[in-house]
C-alpha cells in the first residue's frame, strides 16, 4: 500500500512539474449556459476558453460549437487560480486570420467581408482585425444609390494599398466589378453568333431605333428591324426597360458592334403577298406619302404600294397634290406585283367611269 500511494506521489508530482506547450489541441466535453467551453486537454486540468476568448461577437456557442468538436487554442495561464487551463481561441484563429488575409493581399485575391461602417467619405471593411477603407470613388456606387443601405453589406473587393504600420489600407470594389464585367464581356463576344436569339433590355430609344443591352453590351435594334410597318416610331412599339427577345443580324467583334432584329416583328408579310394581291383586284388604300412622281400608298400597315403619276388621273396634272391629299382613302387597281422586288403597282385612273362598286366608299 505504501508502494501504491508512494508511485501515485510520484505521479502526481510530476503532473505538476508538465509544462504545457504554447499550443494546445483538445475535443471539446462540456459547454456551459454562460458560453465557457471545457476541453480534454491530455493534461492533469482540464482547459477552458471564455466566452470572449472565444469569440469577438455575440455567436450562440451552442450551435457554433458541440461537444466532440476538436478544437486548438493557445494557453493563456497554465492555472487561471482555480485549477483549470486558461485557454484562447480567438487569439490563435486571429493570427490564422491575419495570415490569411496578408497572403490574398500578397497574391491580390478577392476578399469578401461586411461593410462595418459608412462615413461620409466611404466604407470601412473589417477584415482580421484590419480596418480597411474604401472611398466612394473606388466603391462603384452610384449617385443615386442610398449609401447607408450598404450597412452590413457583403462586398467584394481588392486591397490596392496596404501599409498596416501606417494603418492606411485601401479596398476597391471598382477593381473587382471592372474585372468581373470585362470577363463577362469577353465571354459574351467569344459567343455571340449571327442567327442567335437573345434575350435583351431596351436600354434607350430614338427616332431611328433602340438599343438594347444583351448580357451588359448594347446593340442596334433599327426602326426598320422593329416592325414591318414603315414610319413606325421606336416609341410606339417598345420602352424604355422592356425585356424583348432579339435575333442577331450582324456581328463586329473587331469594333464591337451588334445589330439585332425584334423577334416579334413577325413574320414578312410579303411571303404571301402573291396569295393576298392578285393583279387586277380592286383595293380600298391611303395616301401615304407625296412624291413629284406619283404617291405611295398604303394597302395594309406593312404593306405599301405605288401609284405612279401618270396613273392617277386621265387628265394630265403637274403634281399628285392637284387630285388627292395627304391620308386620304381611295380605291385603287392592282396593275403589278412583284414579290422579290417587294413592289406593288397600282392605278386609280382605270377605275374612272366604272361602275359604283369601285368608287370611293
Amino acid at each position: 500500500m505504501e508502494k501504491e500511494m508512494s508511485f501515485e506521489e510520484m505521479y502526481n508530482e510530476s503532473l505538476k512539474e508538465a509544462k504545457l506547450s504554447k499550443v494546445v489541441t483538445g475535443k471539446v466535453i462540456s459547454i456551459t449556459s454562460n458560453g465557457e467551453i471545457f476541453i480534454d486537454i491530455g493534461y492533469k486540468a482540464d482547459g477552458i476558453i471564455p466566452k470572449e476568448e472565444y469569440t469577438e461577437n455575440d455567436t450562440n456557442l451552442l450551435e457554433g460549437v458541440k461537444i466532440g468538436d476538436e478544437i486548438t487554442a493557445e494557453v493563456l495561464k497554465q492555472n487561471d487560480g482555480i485549477g483549470n487551463v486558461l485557454l484562447s481561441y480567438k487569439k490563435l484563429k486571429n493570427v490564422e486570420l491575419q495570415q490569411q488575409f496578408e497572403n490574398k493581399v500578397k497574391n491580390n485575391e478577392i476578399i469578401e467581408s461586411k461593410v462595418s461602417e459608412v462615413t461620409d467619405n466611404g466604407l470601412i471593411v473589417n477584415v482580421a482585425n484590419t480596418k480597411v477603407f474604401i472611398p466612394y470613388s473606388l466603391s462603384s456606387i452610384s449617385r443615386n444609390e442610398d449609401k447607408q443601405s450598404y450597412k452590413n453589406k457583403k462586398v467584394s473587393f481588392r486591397v490596392v494599398e496596404y501599409n498596416p504600420k501606417g494603418r492606411k489600407v485601401i479596398g476597391s470594389i471598382k477593381n473587382v466589378v471592372d474585372e468581373q464585367r470585362q470577363a463577362k464581356e469577353n465571354q459574351f463576344w467569344s459567343s455571340i453568333e449571327v442567327g442567335q436569339t437573345r434575350k435583351g433590355k431596351v436600354a434607350s430609344l430614338s427616332s431611328y431605333g433602340a438599343f438594347v443591352d444583351v448580357d451588359g453590351v448594347q446593340g442596334l435594334l433599327h426602326a426598320s428591324e422593329i416592325s414591318w410597318a414603315r414610319n413606325v416610331k421606336p416609341a410606339d412599339v417598345l420602352r424604355t426597360g422592356q425585356e424583348i427577345d432579339v435575333k442577331v443580324l450582324e456581328v463586329d467583334k473587331e469594333n464591337k458592334r451588334l445589330k439585332f432584329s425584334y423577334v416579334d416583328k413577325g413574320p414578312n408579310p410579303w411571303d404571301n403577298i402573291e396569295e393576298k394581291y392578285k393583279v387586277n383586284d380592286v383595293v380600298k388604300v391611303k395616301v401615304a406619302k407625296m412624291m413629284p412622281f406619283g404617291v405611295f400608298v398604303e394597302l395594309e400597315p406593312a404593306i405599301e404600294g405605288l401609284v405612279h403619276i401618270s396613273q392617277i388621273a386621265e387628265k394630265k396634272i403637274a403634281k399628285p397634290e392637284d387630285v388627292l391629299k395627304q391620308d386620304e382613302y381611295v380605291n385603287a387597281k392592282i396593275i403589278e406585283v412583284d414579290k422579290e422586288k417587294q413592289r406593288i403597282e397600282l392605278s386609280i385612273k382605270e377605275l374612272e367611269g366604272t361602275s359604283d362598286e369601285y368608287k370611293q366608299e
